[in-house]
């Protein structure tokens, strides 16, 4: 059932100038928001262990490990709609206290999550070199990317299952096992990383597979300790095996039609982020390697405002299921504000440390040349992104439009920064930092829409159903 809500105006609303006086909100928001950044910043860990241990063994192992993880970005962008379709449905029944239907969205959630990481398993597995020369045409970063996707494949299961049990107990305000199964994971995969691919402590030397190993390994100790804590230790949904398995279809329509939008977006989108490799990996192997690097170090700066997506879903949706909807105007408009403030320091920090971060890397000359005027780019980009996204994908999203997100994300992309950036590369043949600004531009040009539409407030939609009782 979805209808469209009546939004007080502010006379109506608690609100002090931007921010809202009450002390819960900030505890619910700042207390989510640290947990669940902490949870991301961990993730980005173990592809910045990878990233910088295959870097420091040689630049072609980076770049064909580079390849996969566009591979693994897809899933990653499909699991997360997967993940928000759970949020956004069942964060309105945790607002109403409704357990029995929660359980129920997490199951359906669950099938959507096991079928995405089996398609990528499997396509992995059988058309591998195909698959990396989307990417690329330089056979020998190809050739050292199948050694790495031929064992990665098997962590697509293993990770979809426990990225969608980490979304649906987000979506009942429970992070902190999330955290400390990130934590582990890095811990596993250091060690693992350290022996195997460079055969210390008597293990032989693999490389780029010995890395794969290692991240197999740790994604299976993260997907038990998930299991173990939501089976055995949770208290709030005390899940069952059998409502993991079970195939109540009741509420099929109602998650499809949420989460689809956001589902279709994620693969289009990680897609097009595959895309904006291959038209990178057009120019050279270094321009691959530097913007792996370049991701990376700024994702770890940005975990914070990525993360206001997930808080602030999880924040609107319960505020709509318990029917406070006055507080709803006051509540976006203090975000938005968290969420400007948090972009510029994000940004200033990302182009403060760039140096002394890219210092870390056994890279030529070139290729760290090109790193820091990358990192100089998502500096500024990224105050655009960490407004732009938590209002679109979280905001709007989590207030049951998720269709929104999937217009905008998909109109921009293909019709603004994918031609753009093709033509800059393959037709004028400009410098790599010119197609790099053509790539990232988007995250600053779509900030002027959302803002709009957000305090329109015609997005806020009531997604429950009538309690059987």
């Amino acid at each position: 059932m979805k209808n469209t809500a009546v939004i007080p105006k502010d006379e109506e609303a608690k609100v002090l100038g931007l921010f809202v006086k009450e002390k819960s909100f900030y505890k619910s928001f700042f207390g989510l928001l640290i947990i669940i950044a902490l949870q991301q910043f961990a993730a980005l860990m173990v592809n910045l262990v990878d990233n910088l241990m295959l870097g420091r063994y040689t630049e072609l192992a980076l770049s064909g490990a580079t390849l996969v993880n566009q591979l693994q970005f897809v899933l990653q962008q499909v699991a997360s709609g997967v993940g928000l379709g759970i949020v956004v449905l069942a964060s309105q029944y945790w607002g109403q206290k409704r357990i029995t239907e929660i359980k129920k969205i997490i199951s359906i959630g669950m099938k959507f999550g096991m079928l995405a990481g089996l398609v990528f398993f499997v396509l992995g597995l059988t058309i591998p070199t195909q698959l990396l020369s989307l990417f690329t045409n330089d056979q020998q970063v190809i050739a050292e990317g199948v050694k790495y996707l031929k064992i990665m494949v098997w962590t697509y299961p293993l990770f979809a299952m426990s990225n969608t049990l980490m979304y649906a107990l987000q979506s009942v305000e429970t992070a902190m096992i999330g955290t400390i199964m990130s934590i582990s994971t890095i811990i596993i995969n250091f060690c693992c990383n350290y022996c195997l691919i460079y055969g210390n402590l008597g293990a032989p030397e693999l490389g780029i597979r010995g890395a794969a190993i290692a991240t197999v390994v740790s994604r299976s100790v993260e997907l038990i300790l998930i299991l173990v804590y939501v089976l055995f230790i949770d208290k709030k949904l005390k899940l069952k095996i059998k409502d993991l398995i079970s195939f109540d279809m009741t509420f099929m329509s109602d998650y499809i039609k949420v989460a689809a939008p956001v589902i279709i977006t994620g693969f289009l989108w990680g897609f097009a982020m595959a895309a904006q490799t291959a038209v990178l990996g057009h120019i050279s192997a270094s321009v691959i390697a530097a913007n792996s690097i370049a991701v990376t170090i700024s994702e770890l700066f940005a975990v914070f405002g990525t993360s206001c997506v997930n808080v602030s879903s999880v924040i609107i949706g319960k505020t709509i299921g318990s029917g406070q909807l006055s507080k709803i105007r006051a509540y976006t408009k203090t975000m938005q504000g968290i969420f400007i403030c948090l972009g510029v320091s994000l940004g200033l920090l990302i182009f403060i440390f760039r140096k002394p971060l890219v210092g870390f890397y056994n890279i030529s000359d070139e290729t760290r040349s090109l790193t820091l005027s990358f990192l100089a780019i998502l500096s500024v980009t990224y105050m655009g992104s960490c407004y732009e996204y938590p209002v679109m994908s979280g905001i709007i999203a989590g207030g049951g439009s998720t269709k929104y997100a999937a217009w905008m994300d998909n109109l921009f992309m293909w019709l603004f920064t994918i031609p753009l950036s093709v033509l800059s590369a393959y037709v004028f043949d400009f410098p790599p930092v010119v197609t790099y600004c053509c790539l990232k531009a988007d995250q600053l040009i779509k900030c002027i829409p959302n803002a709009i539409v957000v305090n329109r407030f015609k997005w806020v939609k009531i997604l429950t159903r009538e309690s059987e009782k």
